[in-house]
């Protein structure tokens, strides 16, 4: 299986490293990664400055890529310019630290995930939550089965996989809980502090990941299950598209009519 392999924690984070000594035994594996951390700009392209993609090298004799824009951005040139036809599979990650909730809007990690699926190509996004254990290695071979398991039965077009493990031994772990996306995790909070010059300035707080809803993403982790959200990039609301309808075309609108 061809696999184009990224993340947003940069191309020598552990988590992708350990991801690919996993899988490239079994799959031709393509890494193409942020050259340093990018961790929370969403989908962002780059489009104010020339991209760079440089090769490196890789355990054995395999070559992977850094490139010095986005995870999205690796996505796109890996898909369009290392690719002579298009890979059977995306995954993004292994991220340190959990991808959840609303934080999904804001995560590099996951919008990686999104690229792919907007291009057709079977893609998940791979998390595991901060804490005293973090099992790359356990996880990685979660992910190898996992990829086996689903690549035959595909998803819809523009559907991907959110994925997220707690913080332990994967023997430790409850099992796995199809997931929705929970919708309370927002935070509103910053630690202010001050600097040496009296001046303040602000760190964003990191939300409590324990929204109490159920089926949720949150609410799996905190129970200590792998969870597994289907994430669609169709952000329409198709239910207020049914309401709006009726009241706009009986309704003229300074001088327009829909």
């Amino acid at each position: 299986m061809k696999i184009l392999l990224t993340n947003d924690d940069g191309y020598n984070a552990p988590g992708i490293q350990v991801l690919y000594e996993t899988l490239r035994f079994d799959h031709e594996i393509v890494l193409i990664a942020p050259e340093r951390e990018r961790s929370a700009v969403s989908h962002s392209l780059t489009l104010h400055k020339p991209l760079r993609m440089n090769p490196i090298p890789l355990k054995g004799d395999d070559t992977g890529y850094i490139v010095t824009g986005t995870p999205s951005d690796c996505v796109k040139l890996g898909l369009f310019e290392l690719f002579s036809t298009p890979p059977d599979l995306v995954i993004s990650g292994i991220n340190s630290g959990c991808n959840l909730g609303i934080d999904i809007n804001y995560s590099g990690t996951v919008a990686a995930a999104r690229e792919g699926a907007l291009n057709g190509v079977f893609s998940m996004a791979v998390s595991i939550k901060q804490g005293k254990v973090v099992d790359f290695k356990g996880v990685s071979g979660f992910i190898a089965t996992l990829v086996n398991t689903l690549h035959d039965d595909g998803l819809p077009f523009g559907t991907f996989l959110n994925i997220n493990a707690p913080d332990l031994l994967l023997t430790d772990m409850r099992g796995i809980k199809i997931t929705r996306q929970a919708s309370k995790n927002l935070s509103r909070q910053f630690e202010k502090r001050v600097d040496p010059k009296n001046r303040p300035y602000y760190w964003y707080s990191t939300p409590n990941q324990g929204d109490g809803e159920p089926d949720t993403d949150v609410t799996a982790l905190s129970q200590n299950h792998i969870s597994i959200t289907p994430i669609q990039c169709d952000i329409t609301d198709y239910k207020t598209i049914a309401e709006l309808k009726p009241l706009l075309y009986k309704t003229q609108i300074s001088g327009l009519s829909p």
